[in-house]
């Protein structure tokens, strides 16, 4: 093998090591702090601005919340390293089924599971 080639096959490996190197760090997802009422109440301005609800309810695991306004539930939920945020009607989210301790929510383009501390179902603050 001459001297060129051997060069130029060297430099390809290196190159090569650093961009699987580099798509290998960017996959890694940063991780995302259980949501808080504090949390909760910026996202929900952000994501949903023309609503006002009237209450809302953090998941027992702090990866999910609803909210309500009127008989509009308001939905958020951990999907990767951000949060996924739909509305929903209410009566869909208070007649939700249950699984292993969760509620499980039927969107368009997901499933959040919902973690319910007690088998309380809707919760209190929502069901008014």
């Amino acid at each position: 093998m001459e001297k060129a080639m051997l060069i130029q096959l060297i430099g390809s490996a290196i190159a090569i090591s650093v961009l699987v190197g580099l798509s290998a760090l960017a996959g890694i997802a940063r991780p995302t702090p259980p949501l808080d009422a504090t949390s909760l109440s910026a996202l929900l301005a952000q994501e949903f601005p023309d609503h006002r609800p009237m209450a809302s309810w953090i998941s027992a695991d702090g990866r999910a919340a609803l909210a309500r306004d009127g008989d509009t539930a308001l939905v958020l939920w951990r999907r990767g390293d951000g949060y996924v945020a739909r509305d929903l009607d209410w009566a869909a989210v208070a007649t939700a089924p249950s699984l292993r301790g969760r509620r499980i929510l039927k969107t368009a383009d997901g499933r959040p599971a919902l973690a319910v501390a007690d088998d309380v179902w809707p919760p209190k603050e929502l069901a008014a």
